[in-house]
């Protein structure tokens, strides 16, 4: 199936075609018809999936017809990171670019004054995080009774990082009457009560099962020691042996992202961070050259583990293993995207095996090992070790054996009046056990 059968118009198949795409992904064969008709959309879809232009191009279409007033935006989309809520915005540029609709992008790390100016002229789209969100209705500046198009994206993520009271919040300032649109990679419980609420007969559209990886990402584990020197040296190693156009590599704090980016770049690789820490101008330029190839190895926090449409990632390394399970998922969705080809390599030490256990339950699927000299090297002394402690104590206990054995032979020959070597204090008995008793006669 190709776009011309989704009902978009013309105007939209006109930027579809100019960036790149000609056949539409499941999600968005599934999701679009509906979306357009207006109905609800509950999307449960991994990364990778095209989920975004699944509501964005929609959106354009019904948004064509009217105009926004001041402070009272047409459509909402929630996005839990500035890198999302920045990204969906590249999106609606490259889609709309044959559309007249007004767009604000509401996020921390910029100036509230330019937020503001925007909103005072009337915007179609606003997209934003939920805090900066939240800040800018306190202070009066933008009001919610006019969305007529409500998008909730990442909900899972959301969750994890405490959103769901503010969701529920702005939910509960849209109107009752709005469309809403609803992805998320997982449903935990959390989750569906949310669209229990706030979803009105919607149309399930769902193209994997929920927590799979993509077939398309070759995934492996490279044992490695936990010694933070050692491990990234093996890091580096893996690097230089594979064939790489460029990689993320994730780190579980941000502490690390910043080490290993320092001894990538030190031991001459292409490399920079991005984490939470770093400033918001600082992290949109490190992405932009990233993906404009200026940098090849990105080293980053689960910031980056989310949603960001990076389409050629070769590779992903997990330099920590994720100690939830879902975020491995969502860390290897940033390569084989779009039906390319991907790599995911995890370096695993063996304080690792619990969370290993539990991606794997996860995906329901075991994970290959890598066969690497350095894995040889650190197997077989363990092996040895543990066939050698084994066969140590059966040896100690064979040694010993004879021993004991000689022992009690020379205490029954010294019970039987044999001759044998002195059996008690011998010659080293102390003086007073020497001396005469003298018995009191009355007691005798």
């Amino acid at each position: 199936m190709s776009f011309d059968h989704l009902g978009l118009s013309p105007a939209i198949l006109m930027a579809i075609k100019a960036a790149g795409y000609s056949s539409p992904t499941p999600i968005q064969e599934q999701a679009i018809p509906a979306a357009i008709e207006g109905r609800d959309i509950l999307g449960i879809a991994q990364t990778g999936t095209g989920k975004t232009a699944s509501f964005t191009l929609p959106m354009i279409e019904r948004l064509s017809r009217g105009r926004a007033k001041a402070r009272m935006p047409r459509s909402l989309i929630l996005e839990p990171t500035r890198e999302l809520a920045a990204q969906v915005a590249e999106n609606f540029e490259t889609y709309g670019q044959n559309h007249k609709l007004s767009m604000a992008l509401l996020i921390g790390g910029v100036s509230f004054d330019e937020q503001e100016r925007k909103l005072d002229r009337g915007v179609d789209v606003l997209i934003a995080t939920p805090g900066r969100l939240i800040d800018h209705f306190e202070r009066g500046k933008v009001m919610l009774n006019g969305v007529q198009i409500l998008v909730v994206d990442e909900a899972d993520r959301m969750l994890d990082m405490g959103f769901i009271p503010d969701i529920e919040r702005i939910v509960k300032m849209t109107p009752f009457t709005r469309q809403t649109l609803f992805f998320s990679a997982t449903m935990p419980k959390e989750i569906q009560q949310l669209t229990d609420q706030f979803l009105q007969n919607p149309k399930r559209v769902e193209v994997a099962r929920p927590s799979s990886t993509t077939e398309t990402v070759e995934q492996s584990l490279a044992k490695v020691s936990s010694e933070p020197k050692a491990k990234r040296e093996s890091l580096r190693k893996l690097i230089s042996e594979l064939d790489i156009k460029n990689a993320i590599v994730f780190c579980n704090r941000k502490r690390d992202v910043s080490i290993v980016a320092r001894s990538l770049s030190k031991h001459g690789f292409n490399a920079a961070p991005l984490h939470g820490d770093l400033a918001q101008s600082i992290r949109m330029e490190t992405l932009s050259k990233f993906r404009d190839g200026e940098i090849k190895l990105l080293v980053a926090s689960d910031v980056a583990a989310r949603g960001l449409d990076i389409p050629e990632v070769s590779h992903v390394f997990n330099y920590d293993v994720p100690t939830h399970a879902e975020d491995y998922v969502h860390r290897i969705g940033r390569t084989g995207r779009a039906g390319r080809e991907g790599a995911a390599v995890t370096l695993v030490t063996r304080q690792d095996n619990k969370y290993l256990g539990a991606i794997e339950q996860l995906i329901n699927k075991q994970i290959s090992v890598r066969k690497t000299d350095e894995m040889q090297d650190q197997e077989e002394p363990q092996k040895g070790k543990r066939k050698s402690g084994k066969s140590t104590a059966q040896n100690d206990k064979a040694k010993q054996a004879p021993k004991r054995q000689q022992q009690n032979k020379d205490k029954d020959q010294g019970r039987k009046g044999g001759n044998t070597k002195t059996v008690g204090l011998g010659d080293h008995v102390p003086a007073f056990l020497l001396k005469p008793v003298v018995l009191n006669s009355k007691v005798a």
